[in-house]
Parts: structure tokens; C-alpha cells; sequence
């Protein structure tokens, strides 16, 4: 039998996890509170070519509006960044129908499930592991991947059955992995952004160079 490639949405593999979903469902009935599924462009698994991996669903953000990257302020420069180099199309709303789509490009994160703090243990992260393999498998063409902070990249790189050692986490390095590039960038956050750890240029710069890599 293939791998699941999505949790459920009553996942309870990571019962920190589960039990905090638990709680907010309970808090805002209206909200997603669930594993968030990859966001993936129309024309399908076949078309994707460039894979983006978070770390885990915003609270008020992807665990409320159950897409990658919406409701908070990271997706605002992603969004704007894969639409400057046509990786995505459309008006970004910041909401699930804002009609925004994706170009040969798919998001995702190494934790389905909001965390506490927005920091998952050691254990969900391996165990979420289990969904991140067969997400990278699932797309044929698949020539590069954006890891976006260290944690990301770790579980990426260990999902592609290499050390960590070997590829380490450095903003704007590339590792090739087969036939896929590994674009490290440190994750676009509020925090990094405000504390100048990552500026709009050095996150436009990753995303160019994986523009002059695929074409």
C-alpha cells in the first residue's frame, strides 16, 4: 500500500499536537484546526517542478484558513515573491478563494499541524516525516526545493535520505540531491524580517536563482 500522502484530519500521531488542534476547535469552530494539505497549482501533481517547504501552519494563519502560507504576514512576501517570478498568478487575499494560483509549484511544511509556540518537538517532526517523503515523491518533474529556516531544511534533507551533516542549513546555498537543487533561505517570518536576519532582497535573490536554475 502507498504512503499516505496527507494526515487525516483527526491525525492523532502527535498527541501534543492533536490535543492543541483539540483545544482551538473548540475555541474557533469556524477556523481549519487541522492538518493543513499541500497547496498545489492546478494542472496538477505532474506539473510541479519547484516544491517550497515551511516549517509548520501559523496559528492565525494556515491552521486558521487551511492553505499554506495565508492569513499571515510570511505569505505575504512568499506570495509576492513566487508571483515576481512566475511561480504563482493572481491577486493574494491573504484567504483560500482569493483565486491565487500556483505555477509548476507546490507548498508545503515538514509539520502538518500547528505547534504550540510555532515550535514543534523533535518527535512530530520525525514523525510528520512520514508525509513529507511521499509528498516529495509524488512529483515527478521535481527539480528544486526552497527550505525555508533550518528546521525545514533538516527534515527535508533527511526525507531525501541524505545527512544533514553533508547538506547543512546556510541561507542562499545549493545542494544537489540527484536531480534535485536544494535552495536553503532562512524562513520569512515577521521575526526575521523585523530583525533584519532576512531581508525582501536576500529572499529575492533565493528565488531568482532558482528561477535561472529551472528556466
Amino acid at each position: 500500500m502507498a504512503a499516505a500522502v496527507e494526515p487525516h484530519r483527526d491525525c492523532p500521531l502527535c498527541p501534543r499536537l492533536h490535543g492543541f488542534i483539540a483545544e482551538w476547535r473548540a475555541r474557533e469552530p469556524g477556523w481549519h484546526n487541522a492538518p493543513v494539505p499541500s497547496f498545489l497549482p492546478l494542472q496538477g501533481e505532474d506539473a510541479v517542478r519547484l516544491l517550497v517547504v515551511g516549517l509548520a501552519p501559523g496559528l492565525r494563519g494556515a491552521n486558521r484558513t487551511g492553505r499554506p502560507f495565508t492569513g499571515d504576514y510570511a505569505g505575504d512576501l512568499l506570495y509576492s515573491t513566487l508571483k515576481r517570478f512566475g511561480f504563482a498568478r493572481g491577486e493574494f487575499q491573504a484567504r483560500p478563494d482569493d483565486g491565487l494560483e500556483l505555477v509548476e509549484t507546490a507548498i508545503t511544511n515538514a509539520v502538518r499541524c500547528v505547534p504550540p509556540e510555532n515550535k514543534p518537538v523533535g518527535a512530530e517532526i520525525a514523525t510528520c516525516r512520514q508525509f513529507l517523503v511521499p509528498t516529495i515523491d509524488r512529483f515527478p518533474r521535481l527539480e528544486a526545493i526552497v527550505t525555508l529556516g533550518a528546521i525545514a531544511h533538516q527534515s527535508t534533507v533527511r526525507a531525501l535520505g541524505q545527512r544533514v551533516a553533508a547538506l547543512p542549513f546556510r541561507h542562499g546555498a545549493r545542494h544537489a540531491v540527484g536531480g534535485i537543487t536544494l535552495f536553503p533561505s532562512y524562513h520569512c517570518s515577521r521575526y526575521n524580517t523585523n530583525t533584519g536576519r532576512l531581508t525582501e532582497a536576500m529572499f529575492v535573490d533565493v528565488f531568482s536563482a532558482v528561477r535561472e536554475t529551472l528556466g
